[in-house]
């Protein structure tokens, strides 16, 4: 007898009982007298706009979710009996699944189409009950909230229910293992919406009915100081890949402003609907507006993309730091390291701006072809959700990101590569095998900088390092490329500059480099002779000869 009644029973049982029956009296009020105390005191549970809870007919409860414990502190809200759909494998155990279905839970198959739970969920509101729905689908831990599926819209236009938008925070903190943990809750009601009733929505009425849901669920979000989505960006910088930037994430959904320099740049490209000096063919999408820098409100963006050189890094971050919001996050692109203690792009941004994290980008990502046909990227951040946002807007506008914490390694690894680019072109007019050697001495010794300062090898061995390297050496286009060319024909670095009409980082972090190789005791002979041709205190014949030198002495040690 007792075997069979703890044999595990169909899904249907549990949708027959709720339809027929739903909450258990006896079990869910005592249940509840017991519960919602203890939950109001152990989790401080802070309550607001419980008004907004309609006292009689359907309605839907619409909430982002957390945790587990989501169900339970919103039925907190409602004076009424709630129902909420329940991952199936809780249902397995018939002594658990009673008492959720005595609560008011029904039995879903996340993932799936669910007609089952659906048709329970219309049984219920027609009987004019209250219904929790996490139209996330699943629980979203951490980070900003995550796209709503349209099922709830669908249920709202079949039913007319009442929606009640609701956020929950901090109950993802709730517990730890197994452990309850006396965190604070804090549940936000917003004003209930109505809608038509329709007896067949189309999934696209019903999609458009999420969308209008959704941003009310938000709102409530951010109100309790949840983490904002990534709605509006800001790009400093508009170069290549700044209007590149700006382009895919207009493409993503965002809504952003491109920074130029001065008012003549931003009136050409707002007259010409293109950047013709340095992205031609490449239409800006409508989401894309043009301004000058300081004409850009920083206070209301949710990123800001710094698209600059790193010796102009310092100046555009001095210019808009202190107009940037606390809670908005930055992406940097800028490869190399910053004057004068050669710091690394995300380290320097992130000292001087007060705001909720910062990410960088790396990887071989040239911009007409990220327009074009999009790219591999390396997104690298100390911060688990901005990973997380960003990852998601780059991949949504065409890119495929590889998401990383190893933020210096990530950076170092672009470092080298423009390094060992600079060196590999400077010493090509020598000979492959000389080119060779010299761009895997700086790049190898560079690794040694990284490791020391506390990054890893996968960043040099993987896109951010070695893929980056190949294809800024294959390209014909590339700034330093062809800087390491002019320097290796003998063209002075500070002319260099002028003659490409564009920055080449390279020839402005080999010396930041070396500096701090040298700061650390990480021996870097490469680094070394590259620094004295780029400023000029060895001729390239001469660094040319150091180089086979150097090699020759190589091969009599391994001999």
């Amino acid at each position: 007898m007792a075997r069979r009644l703890l044999r595990p029973r169909e899904l249907s049982v549990y949708h027959e009982r709720t339809r027929r029956r739903g909450v258990t009296p006896w079990v869910y009020w005592p249940a509840r007298a017991v519960l919602q105390p203890f939950l109001q005191i152990f989790f401080w549970l802070g309550r607001t706009g419980r008004e907004h809870v309609p006292k009689r007919g359907a309605v839907i409860i619409a909430s982002n979710h957390r945790s587990f414990l989501d169900p339970f502190v919103i039925g907190c809200c409602v004076p009424r009996p709630m129902y909420f759909m329940a991952k199936e494998q809780l249902f397995r155990h018939p002594v658990i699944g009673w008492f959720l279905g005595a609560m008011g839970a029904f039995p879903v198959r996340r993932g799936a189409s669910d007609a089952e739970s659906v048709r329970t969920a219309r049984v219920l509101l027609e009987r004019g009950s209250v219904l929790t729905i996490f139209p996330e689908g699943t629980r979203v831990r951490s980070g900003s909230l995550a796209r709503p599926r349209r099922g709830v819209g669908r249920l709202v236009l079949e039913t007319g229910a009442r929606v009640v938008p609701v956020a929950v925070i901090g109950s993802e903190h709730s517990r730890k293992g197994l452990r309850p943990r006396p965190v604070r809750v804090r549940i936000r009601c917003g004003p209930a919406l109505t809608f038509p009733r329709v007896e067949e929505p189309s999934p696209h009425l019903a999609s458009e009915v999420s969308a209008r849901i959704w941003p009310c669920v938000e709102l409530q979000w951010e109100w309790l100081g949840g983490l904002p989505p990534l709605r509006r960006a800001a790009v400093v910088g508009a170069g290549s890949m700044g209007t590149a930037l700006a382009t895919m994430l207009s493409r993503a959904g965002l809504e952003v402003q491109l920074g130029c320099r001065t008012s003549a740049q931003s009136g050409q490209l707002a007259s010409q609907g293109e950047n013709a000096d340095y992205l031609p063919g490449a239409q800006l999408p409508p989401g894309v507006s043009v301004s000058t820098v300081g004409e850009i409100e920083f206070a209301g963006v949710d990123l800001v993309v710094f698209a600059v050189p790193t010796d102009g890094l310092a100046q555009v971050v001095a210019q808009v730091g202190d107009r940037v919001g606390r809670r908005s996050a930055a992406l940097v692109v800028s490869k190399g390291l910053v004057e004068p203690l050669g710091l690394t792009p995300s380290h320097y941004a992130s000292e001087r701006l007060r705001i909720r994290g910062v990410a960088c980008l790396a990887g071989p990502a040239h911009a007409r072809e990220m327009v074009e046909v999009g790219a591999s990227v390396v997104l690298a951040s100390a911060e688990a959700d901005l990973r997380r946002q960003l990852s998601a807007a780059l991949g949504q506008a065409g890119l495929r990101v590889i998401a990383s914490d190893d933020v210096v390694g990530t950076e170092l690894a672009g470092a080298a590569k423009n390094a060992a680019a600079l060196a590999a072109s400077a010493a090509a007019h020598a000979g492959m095998n000389v080119a060779g050697a010299a761009a895997g001495a700086v790049f190898s010794e560079v690794h040694d900088l990284a490791r020391w300062a506390g990054g890893g090898s996968e960043a040099f061995v993987g896109l951010a390092g070695a893929g980056d390297l190949v294809g800024t050496v294959l390209a014909e286009g590339s700034r330093n490329r062809r800087a390491g060319e002019l320097l290796g024909g003998g063209v002075p670095a500070a002319q260099i500059r002028g003659i490409l009409g564009q920055a080449a980082e390279a020839l402005d972090s080999v010396p930041l480099l070396a500096e701090r190789a040298r700061r650390a005791g990480v021996e870097a002979p490469g680094l070394a002779a590259l620094e004295a041709l780029v400023e000029g205190s060895v001729a390239p014949a001469e660094w040319i000869e150091s180089l086979r030198s150097s090699s020759a002495a190589g091969a009599r040690r391994a001999a």
